[in-house]
């Protein structure tokens, strides 16, 4: 589209004005079918609203990529590719997919390259489907896609006013294999296994059986394994591997000690494509220096890329490394305990770790839940966040297996205090019971789209969703606001949310009785303030510290109307 020089002028004039206004940015995005408009929304990382997919199970955006190395076996159900890959995510951001749902930051499964056979460690032969099998940290696995596919994918979430975190893995390679070489003795150690009693029976061990576990405590000179040396000269990059390898140990300094090798390894994606982030796996599993190093380089690495590319950065935020200590809960507070020693991964390079309390949480009084979390993030976590969940791909006791409360799950998850994770499928009630499943492969199905296309109650579930999760998005103090709780029955509560210029306020009521209903905001919202409901769209005037709604939905969002 042209535009004279005067017809733009007057554009950014009353974007400027708009932007002083309201305190939002509108970003556009462009390509060949669409002219995508999202209004950039003020973003903590304390309250995000991430969704976490496993990428071959979500949507398989290029079937030609479906099968490599001859990954052709017979395995365990769901334990083989399915399909999923880096282009079907990017397709669904075009959808509208993710904005729909209030998402603005999207985490999925590690897409480097895996190990090429397959292994059955007693739940059925399996390939390295979920990402979590390293081979070669320095290439994208082919299942998944290649480079570009990884560049289009970030540049269209941040089009999109959607931050990108990459899972990544410290702690092991893949399994060994016919085809895939265990790595030298001074890389990794393959006995004992680990037997989760203390620190040390925690960390200098292998995770289970056949996972060679990376040797991260040691800070002494290895040299490259040598069939990755082989692997990088057939594929005609050893060169180019051995000079940035060097580049980076002369700026550094670092000992070419085996973590420091993959640190580099896994920044170079944020260097190259501006990831927002890392979800770390395993962390309890690695000593905690280790994450201190990576955060040092990956800070390094995102900043260096912002200023290589100013008009690509959505936003002032830092890098963001949040991870999994399987096992902690927010009541811990700062501290996971091994029995024998207690760790601070907060002050080892973490803004925030995975919460495994709310599951159990979830059955509470919502308020109950609410004030514990909103107290605990302003005591023993002040200045630290959670990441919440209900269900995930590895836990197999997650909240309402059987799906048979999902529009509570969203409730719980979505108006709880701290950043929240939708694991694909919460939103549309995906099973998590699959027949003929051995492990957490029951809940690895593929995403169900057929049954969202065809069923008006998945449909119906996936509306709930969206509506909570826009609210969420649209206002911050939701997921990093104070709470308050406004009137016993029905159930109201307020958050704010103040920090610098950016002052926001939201009024939520749940377990509302049908028909006729009084909300009490008095002492939050001023008799005489408009308010809209985003959940019925009805707009409603504050008379006598009090709104009325009239309809058949047991929830209120409610927002001053603008």
């Amino acid at each position: 589209m042209k535009h004279t020089f005067f017809t733009l002028f007057l554009s950014l004039l009353f974007l400027s004005c708009k932007m002083e206004k309201k305190e939002t940015v509108k970003v556009i995005a462009s390509n060949e079918d669409t002219s995508i408009s999202q209004v950039k929304k003020p973003f903590a990382w304390e309250g995000a609203n991430i969704y976490f997919l496993m990428t071959d199970r979500f949507n398989n955006g290029n079937p030609e990529n479906d099968l490599n190395f001859g990954r052709d076996n017979t395995t365990g159900k769901l334990r083989g590719f399915l399909g999923g890959d880096i282009q079907g995510i990017t397709e669904k951001i075009k959808e509208g997919y993710f904005n729909e749902l209030g998402v603005n930051a999207i985490w999925f499964t590690p897409v480097v390259e895996q190990i090429h056979g397959d292994t059955d460690e007693g739940t059925g032969n399996t390939y390295a489907y979920h990402g979590y099998w390293a081979k070669d940290w320095t290439a994208l696995d082919p299942n998944f896609g290649t480079n570009k596919d990884l560049e289009e994918l970030i540049k269209t979430a941040h089009e999109h006013g959607i931050r990108i975190l990459m899972d990544v893995v410290l702690n092991h390679t893949g399994p060994v294999t016919d085809e895939d070489p265990v790595w030298p003795e001074e890389w990794v150690i393959t006995e004992p296994t680990c037997q989760f009693t203390n620190y040390e029976n925690t960390t200098d061990c292998t995770l289970v059986n056949n996972l060679p576990d990376i040797i991260t405590r040691s800070d002494e000179n290895v040299n490259l394994p040598d069939h990755l040396l082989a692997k990088w000269k057939k594929e005609g990059r050893l060169s180019e591997e051995l000079d940035e390898l060097q580049l980076f140990f002369e700026r550094t300094g670092y000992p070419r000690a085996p973590r420091f090798y993959i640190i580099k390894w896994l920044t170079d994606y944020i260097h190259e494509f501006g990831v927002d982030g890392f979800r770390v796996d395993t962390v309890k599993h690695v000593n905690e220096n280790a994450w201190a190093d990576l955060e040092k380089e990956a800070s390094y690495a995102f900043e260096t890329w912002k200023r290589k590319h100013p008009n690509s950065v959505l936003d002032d935020s830092p890098f963001y490394m949040v991870g999994e200590v399987y096992g902690y809960g927010i009541s811990n507070g700062r501290n996971y305990d091994f029995g024998d020693k207690k760790v601070d991964y907060f002050d080892n390079g973490f803004k925030s770790l995975i919460n495994f309390e709310l599951k159990a949480d979830a059955t509470k009084a919502y308020d109950s839940i609410f004030n514990k979390y909103n107290k605990l993030l302003r005591t023993k976590l002040k200045g630290k966040s959670i990441l919440n969940y209900l269900t995930s791909h590895d836990d197999g006791s997650p909240f309402d297996k059987e799906r048979q409360h999902p529009k509570r799950a969203a409730n719980v998850l979505l108006l709880t205090p701290g950043a929240s994770q939708i694991y694909y499928g919460d939103e549309t009630a995906r099973s998590l019971v699959i027949d003929s499943t051995e492990g957490d492969a029951t809940l690895r199905s593929f995403m169900n789209w057929e049954e969202l296309d065809s069923l008006e109650q998945k449909q119906d579930i996936l509306a709930h969703w969206r509506k909570l999760g826009k609210f969420r998005n649209n206002h911050i103090a939701i997921g990093a606001g104070r709470h308050r709780r406004l009137a016993k029955a029905p159930y109201t509560f307020g958050r704010t949310y103040m920090n610098g210029d950016i002052r926001d306020k939201v009024v939520v009521g749940l377990d509302l009785p049908n028909g006729k209903k009084s909300l009490w905001v008095k002492g939050f919202f001023g008799d005489g303030t408009i308010l809209y409901d985003t959940y019925s769209q009805t707009e409603v005037t504050v008379q006598n510290g009090k709104v009325m709604l009239d309809n058949n939905y047991d929830i209120a969002l409610l927002e001053v109307k603008e």
